[in-house]
């Protein structure tokens, strides 16, 4: 059976396999390239395309084009075209469908098992809503995997010999994630991740739009701003996307900037280009920083490798800085496609390890046979193991007795190795309580906090008190967070048994609403 991998990009996107001889390979679009532009244009209601295509469009119908959908993953917030309301979920599973038509017009099998890649710092809802674009596409979701580890199993299989503790710096087009790896034996243990996912490739771009912008407004002060125009920002974008990858390579670079009759002609050196966004890059350093720290609370200090991956981190800047700041030599590993190439990897090593767990040895022997492995490389992916950790905190909203306030009590922490679970009393606050309300938090913001506003609430119910109990009643909480990131919370009042389990609900769209519009998808024509 073909499994694959899906790096569902910000920006862009692919999608691999593993070939006959074992190696992950990335799968061209149908336009010859590599990676699919993550931008969706309606034609019409019944009529989407997706990729490069769409991208161009964008220029001409910036009403009906939607780019960055990756960034309002796990949110509750549609985007209206052609008086339809798409959720990110529904836009999302557009790309993932043009991934795997494409695929399978390549190969001549269906891709329909898929393994799809998640930013580290992803939270519940955000991974949550990407299994949902998997299966409103049509597709079975075997696993939602953190990029930095998909990257690292492809590392982990391109160095089968070595071990090695390795940093992974993850700059995409939309995201951001830094993780600490462990590969030990053909083992893989993520040590501790932290990062930001609305910094990437896409705000660097922004700057440089202003940029020009103000460049043309300085030169023409008697024309509109040309930002006002969408059709000509969404030019700048485009320009501003090229201009980055130019000076990639170059150290200036001229976009001329039209709008309103009026044309200026701005090179950009790549020197004002790092002063632009020195800021954002120093935003990264400090993750990267907290990340490391961390990183030594647990043990580890010492480096064999420094891991770049993303797009962005062609940029020079930001090897030269890491280099600067960390004292690694950093090394470009795959930046574009080890992503997905490791998905592949894990899509086809968990299939294996299933049909084995399940008693279907045959299955997973044609599987093997197919991509010809040997004995040794069976045994190895059967034993094994990839352990990761908590990307974010969870709690429960907790009241000071003496001033009224609340404030989040978390059970299990950032970093805290999977599967976690935690076991703690907690008390009533009055006298005759009748009831105690359980309200279960997320980490919203990028580090650790017991105020209300910086975590999202992501589930709520109640335990009952028996009558007449004083104030300071206990309540018995578990939280178990397990290896795929899905939490249970059970709340007790052992007097009585009363039990609370808690079904998380996340956000985001229903069971029925996902069934419907995969229903509704399949009567669009998506290319």
């Amino acid at each position: 059976m073909a499994v694959y991998g899906i790096d569902l990009g910000t920006t862009y996107s692919c999608i691999a396999c593993v070939d006959d001889v074992g190696r992950p390979t990335v799968l061209r679009n149908l336009e010859g390239t590599d990676t699919t532009p993550s931008v969706v244009y309606f034609e019409s209601g019944d009529n989407v395309i997706v990729g490069a295509t769409a991208k161009d469009t964008a220029v001409l119908e910036p009403e009906n084009v939607v780019s960055l959908i990756k960034r309002d993953m796990g949110r509750d917030v549609t985007r209206t075209i052609h008086g339809f309301d798409y959720t990110p979920e529904e836009l999302s599973a557009f790309i993932l469908l043009k991934l795997a038509t494409d695929a399978r017009t390549t190969t001549g099998e269906e891709a329909r098992d898929v393994v799809i890649t998640v930013p580290a710092y992803f939270g519940a809802a955000e991974r949550d809503a990407t299994r949902k674009a998997g299966r409103i596409a049509g597709l079975n979701v075997i696993d939602v995997l953190s990029e930095p580890i998909a990257a690292a199993i492809t590392y982990g299989v391109l160095n089968p010999d070595a071990d090695r503790t390795i940093l992974v710096y993850d700059l995409g087009g939309g995201t951001f994630d830094t993780t600490v790896i462990a590969l030990r034996g053909g083992h893989i243990e993520v040590v501790c991740t932290d990062g930001d996912h609305e910094l990437g490739g896409a705000d660097w771009d922004a700057r440089l739009v202003e940029y020009l912008a103000e460049r043309f407004r300085a030169e023409h002060p008697d024309a509109g701003d040309p930002l006002d125009d969408r059709q000509t920002e969404q030019q700048l974008r485009r320009d501003a996307e090229e201009a980055k990858k130019a000076l990639s390579a170059r150290t200036s670079h001229t976009v001329r900037v039209m709008h309103d009759g009026r044309v200026s002609t701005v090179e950009v050196t790549r020197e004002k280009l790092e002063e632009l966004t020195k800021d954002l890059l120093d935003r990264t350093i400090e993750i990267t920083g907290r990340t490391l720290a961390v990183a030594a609370d647990k043990g580890i200090t010492d480096y064999d490798e420094l891991v770049l991956v993303g797009g962005s981190t062609k940029m020079p800047v930001v090897a030269a800085r890491l280099e600067t700041e960390l004292g690694l030599t950093p090394r470009l590993q795959d930046p574009d496609l080890a992503v997905a190439k490791g998905a592949a990897l894990y899509a086809f090593e968990e299939t294996y390890r299933r049909l084995v767990a399940e008693g279907a040895a045959d299955r997973a022997e044609e599987m093997a046979d197919r991509a010809g492995l040997t004995a040794e490389q069976k045994r190895q992916i059967a034993g094994r193991q990839i352990k990761t950790v908590a990307s974010r905190a969870f709690g429960i909203v907790v009241v000071d007795r003496e001033t009224g306030a609340e404030h989040v009590a978390h059970l299990v922490h950032a970093n805290d190795e999977l599967p976690a679970a935690k076991t703690e009393d907690f008390f009533t606050v009055h006298d005759d309580q009748t009831a105690a309300d359980i309200r279960v938090m997320e980490q919203a913001g990028s580090v650790e906090s017991p105020e209300l506003a910086d975590n999202n609430e992501i589930a709520t119910g109640e335990v009952r008190i028996p009558p007449g109990k004083k104030a300071g009643w206990p309540v018995e909480v578990t939280f178990a967070l397990d290896s795929s990131g899905l939490l249970n919370v059970t709340a007790v009042e052992k007097e009585s048994g009363d039990t609370l389990e808690l079904k998380i609900d996340v956000g985001g769209m229903s069971e029925e609403e996902v069934e419907k519009s995969r229903r509704a998808l399949s009567r669009v024509r998506v290319s």
